[in-house]
């Protein structure tokens, strides 16, 4: 079946000597596998590989048949041209980033329009925003991906429950018997995170850069605990190096 859709380019490898694999999160099938031949062919008169790199936001015609594990493209156009994100490197390390926290957490075949939305929001304001309002961009995302997909941490910080516990899934009134330990500054600056309302907002909460690493890695802890299939993260050692 011939259909219209949109898509966020979470992977893509070669193929052939012309062809590419890509990994694309559309609005209408969720999470796709998709085979896009003749691509890097020399008789291309442009680089049109280069509309799937990771993060890229795609206008697309395809094949759609249920059964098959692999669907084939048949069109595909730029839905937004980046203006920043290709040409930062902290916003192009937070794009990539992102888009694989996606590919990990995501499984196919499952369409998810709700996240695919807010997902596609997150990355035009990462390309529009001033540099120094994104260095939260990761971490807010990551809160937003595991609450749409139900997997919302319970509570709130407060004198009463100032602890992070990662077997609960939530604010304690207990410290967590097994590591990872967070401090109460760490606490109460990711509660400040969870209720910001408005992605532009992520940018008013002030936390160093130590200080968002340790979070993202609790907050990624979190997500193993109760995911099946999120396996590592490999640009996190580099946003590592940039957000640092």
């Amino acid at each position: 079946m011939l259909s219209k859709t949109s898509g966020i380019v979470l992977r893509t490898i070669k193929y052939g000597e012309t062809s590419l694999v890509t990994n694309i999160f559309t609005s209408e099938y969720g999470v796709q596998t998709y085979l896009v031949q003749g691509v890097r062919s020399e008789k291309q008169s442009k680089n049109r590989s280069a509309f799937f790199q990771p993060a890229m936001l795609l206008d697309l015609v395809v094949y759609h048949h249920e059964q098959k594990t692999m669907q084939r493209i048949r069109e595909f156009t730029a839905a937004h041209i980046y203006t920043s994100v290709q040409e930062h490197v902290i916003k192009n390390s937070i794009a990539i980033f992102s888009a694989e926290l996606l590919l990990r957490l995501l499984p196919e075949n499952a369409p998810q329009k709700h996240l695919y939305d807010k997902a596609v929001a997150y990355f035009l304001k990462l390309d529009s925003l001033p540099l120094d309002a994104v260095a939260n961009f990761p971490l807010y995302f990551i809160v937003e991906c595991s609450r749409v997909m139900g997997y919302e941490l319970k509570g709130s910080y407060s004198d009463a429950t100032p602890y992070l516990n990662l077997q609960e899934g939530g604010f304690t009134d207990q410290p967590p018997p097994a590591i990872p330990f967070t401090s109460d500054e760490d606490a109460r600056m990711l509660s400040g995170l969870l209720d910001i309302s408005e992605l532009e907002m992520a940018g008013t909460i002030k936390m160093n850069g130590d200080m968002r690493l340790r979070l993202m890695d609790w907050y990624i802890a979190f997500l193993h605990q109760h995911t099946q299939h999120m396996g590592s993260i490999k640009s996190l050692t580099v946003l590592r190096a940039i957000l640092h």
